[in-house]
């Protein structure tokens, strides 16, 4: 997992509130495995219209919001199925870090596992950086993990609060796999230690 210190990137707006996983990524395009590839299919049924063409309109479409890597959204965001493709699509899609006032539980849980870190700010304060992202062009932001703080050089910053643990597995790069990697030593020794002490001597006979 790509480690998350300190990103500077373009901030795009989307002020929508209660976004749920079915519209970050529809179901249709949940048939693979791998993490990656999900990205063409985000916000689909949005950046897309009826006939399939980019919706010039939607946000992500715009040519001044081209490859953004932070994304400011509305409350409750990622709400809905539990499905960690919407952190896949997101992360394939370019998006490095999620600024909303709320997110659902799971969903929070399945960006950190994937180095996408999302940030709780107060309503307000995501009121004032979309205001910023709609009105000055080329809109950049910084989000510092190490200093738990957003600036966006136009005088806004604002620190934000992140469990420890969380913030220690994204700043490390480390997901479930690369955690338990890290206590491979122990886990060896801890085997070779039960089975001299407890061998296994297969199931009695009836």
């Amino acid at each position: 997992m790509q480690p998350f210190r300190v990103h500077e990137g373009t901030g795009a707006p989307l002020d929508r509130p209660n976004v749920d996983t079915d519209q970050i990524i529809p179901k249709q395009f949940l048939k693979r495995i791998e993490r990656t590839g999900f990205g063409e299919f985000l916000f689909y049924d949005w950046r897309r219209t009826g006939s399939g063409e980019l919706d010039p309109q939607f946000v992500l479409n715009q040519a001044r919001y081209a490859g953004a890597s932070i994304l400011v959204a509305g409350r409750n965001f990622g709400c809905g199925s539990s499905r960690e493709h919407a952190a896949w699509a997101l992360a394939d899609f370019g998006f490095r870090a999620i600024l909303a006032p709320s997110f659902a539980d799971i969903f929070a849980n399945n960006c950190a596992k994937n180095g996408l870190l999302v940030v709780e700010l107060p309503e307000e304060t995501i009121a004032g950086i979309t205001l910023r992202a709609r009105e000055i062009a080329g809109y950049r932001l910084t989000v510092d993990l190490e200093q738990r703080s957003v600036d966006d050089g136009h005088g806004l910053r604002a620190e934000f609060a992140i469990d420890e643990f969380r913030r220690y597995c994204l700043l490390e790069g480390l997901d479930d796999i690369g955690l338990t990697l890290r206590c491979a030593d122990q886990i060896t020794s801890y085997e070779d230690r039960r089975g001299r002490e407890r061998p296994f001597q297969g199931p009695p006979f009836c």
